[in-house]
């Protein structure tokens, strides 16, 4: 057996290798879009280069009005402005006559050079244009489909889900590549005649996951023949040169944003803050909203034309102790014992787990350690989920302890059922429980009852196991440890305390850092376990399984034997007789 404890540089990313690098000048004029999102450049030059009848394309990301304006950009970089064409025409009208005529000029009224734009929301009339009459005079004005005829178009796709009949009318404008002036009003047709108008143009539409299903569903042919691409949101970073790119990329946002200068030491604390948001080292988020939020807020805290590392540090310091309240306030009743939870001494069948808490309409989830307790009493080998029998446990959390029971059954090697019963619980506990992150800390806890073996108390776990035993990753690793943290450092740090994580868990952490100055100075530790049978060690001071020596395990089967023989003393004499003879 061996157990892993972890050293304070692997709590946050390495940066320390990468100073050079966050030292030199990023050039602006590198079109570092291309680099970050190569599917999506290539899918957009497909696009533009696109002959089908409905050029169509979907991309899937987030509904931020940041994203249009780069899928614009991107496609203009894209456009060939040598090789422009005049596309619509003009709209002669005398009187109540109305004539089409071809573009001769650039400056007719409806003629265009193919360009390109994008518009978050737009209503019908913005989009078709209309037909105005003042004093029998009548005008047309154009819309954004007239402005980019022979271009590309960018939409939301929530615009056109939210309004189905503006959707079935451009559909037929690009279907039939021709536009229709309609009365915005069924009963009141337009008073005189206008004659159509060729129109053709690349329609790009944008949105989440969700709407692009809902898309789907409306439009499953259009959907499984359009042009499909992603605006991904991470960038992983397997080289140093792909943090130049992303450092490249954060650059020019800034210079976008006209905001100051990036120093040197602003990139680890914001390389630091970029891995909690991914929940990984080794990513970082492409995001422009993401990292245009970051870039302003370290605006704020700037006292000179530099973006700094101390003002980042101050910009999300402050962001944290707005978005507190409520995480302080769950704190202090554990504090006030309010909660009981126990960071000192030993306990039979009980271990602190740990929790992350997501409160609907609050920005910031938090970690919270949870009491799971166990009982053990002779039984038919029957295991109560409280959680599961109260209606408090979800379908995840059920599955994650039927797995717990497999493991266990199957490392003890019964040849006839448990003679014990158990029942576990997470103790004040009245909301809905769910995930398989508390398996490992239930196991512990079971086999503490089981063995009548203590658990120290000023260790928490966190980790879902499989039935081999092998202790699997869970989500939320930061903010778990940093809860459990926070309540030991204000009952005071002893040296012993500390949190068991899954070793594949490893790779995403990146801590606060009084987290990481206390594992420096020796004040609180973290280790890093593969399988169920590192951590019991850890929690109980006993081997699991150890031949020729005290060990869980053996525990387990001496008191399995005690049982036995006090349920075959009881038995009636005939009873007895034969289950010798069946044995025998």
């Amino acid at each position: 057996m061996t157990s892993n404890r972890l050293e304070w540089r692997a709590l946050q990313p390495d940066t320390d290798s990468y100073q050079p690098l966050f030292s030199q000048a990023f050039d602006d004029d590198t079109d570092s879009l291309s680099a970050v999102q190569p599917r999506l450049i290539n899918a957009l030059g497909l696009l533009q280069q696109s002959s089908a009848a409905f050029p169509l394309m979907l991309v899937k990301c987030a509904e931020n009005p940041d994203y249009l304006p780069l899928l614009t950009s991107a496609l203009q970089s894209l456009a060939n402005d040598d090789a422009q064409q005049l596309y619509g025409g003009e709209y002669l009208i005398d009187e109540q006559n109305i004539r089409w005529q071809p573009a001769r000029i650039a400056d007719d009224r409806f003629a265009t050079v193919g360009e390109i734009s994008y518009a978050d929301w737009i209503e019908p009339e913005q989009l078709f244009g209309c037909v105005r009459i003042h004093q029998n005079r009548i005008t047309l004005e154009p819309g954004l489909l007239h402005r980019i005829n022979g271009g590309t178009l960018v939409l939301s796709l929530r615009s056109l889900l939210a309004q189905p009949l503006m959707w079935l009318r451009l559909k037929q404008v690009m279907t039939r590549q021709r536009f229709d002036w309609l009365s915005p009003d069924e009963t009141r047709p337009l008073p005189v005649s206008i004659p159509s108008m060729p129109m053709q143009f690349r329609l790009v539409l944008s949105g989440e996951r969700d709407a692009l299903a809902d898309f789907q569903e409306m439009e499953p042919e259009l959907a499984a023949l359009c042009i499909y691409s992603e605006f991904e949101e991470n960038l992983q970073i397997a080289h140093e040169d792909d943090l130049s790119l992303w450092c490249q990329w954060t650059s020019q946002l800034a210079k976008q944003l006209a905001l100051p200068a990036i120093s040197a030491d602003f990139w680890p604390v914001l390389l630091r803050e970029a891995a909690r948001y991914t929940g990984d080292q080794e990513n970082v988020p492409v995001c422009p909203a993401w990292l245009g939020r970051q870039l302003r807020e370290a605006a704020l805290y700037s006292e000179q034309q530099l973006l700094t590392g101390e003002s980042l540090t101050a910009a999300l310091s402050a962001r944290e102790w707005r978005e507190n309240y409520l995480s302080e306030r769950v704190r202090d009743e554990i504090l006030l014992d309010q909660i009981l939870i126990e960071t000192e001494g030993e306990a039979i069948g009980q271990i602190n787990g740990l929790s992350v808490i997501e409160f609907p309409g609050h920005p910031r989830a938090f970690g919270e350690p949870s009491r799971i307790s166990c009982v053990v009493h002779p039984g038919d080998g029957e295991f109560t989920d409280v959680e599961r029998k109260a209606e408090l446990g979800g379908n995840i959390h059920a599955k994650g302890m039927m797995i717990m029971q497999a493991y266990l059954i199957a490392e003890m090697q019964l040849d006839q059922p448990l003679p014990f019963s158990a029942s576990l619980v997470f103790e004040q506990s009245y909301s809905e429980v769910d995930g398989d992150s508390a398996s490992l800390a239930e196991l512990c806890a079971l086999v503490s009852a089981l063995a009548i073996q203590p658990i120290n108390q000023h260790i928490a776990v966190t980790g879902s196991v499989d039935q081999f035993g092998n202790v699997q990753p869970v989500g939320g690793l930061n903010e778990k440890i940093e809860g459990f943290f926070e309540i030991c450092r204000q009952r005071t740090l002893n040296g012993k305390q500390g949190v068991i994580i899954p070793a594949s868990n490893v790779r995403h952490l990146s801590l606060q850092q009084d987290v990481v100055d206390a594992v420096r100075d020796g004040q609180f530790h973290l280790w890093a376990v593969s399988s169920a049978d590192e951590a019991l060690p850890l929690l109980t001071g006993v081997e699991w399984d150890k031949e020729n020596a005290p060990c869980l395990l053996r525990s387990i089967q001496e008191r399995i034997a005690q049982i036995n023989q006090q349920d075959a003393r009881q038995r009636p004499w005939p009873l007895r007789w034969l289950n010798w003879f069946n044995h025998s």
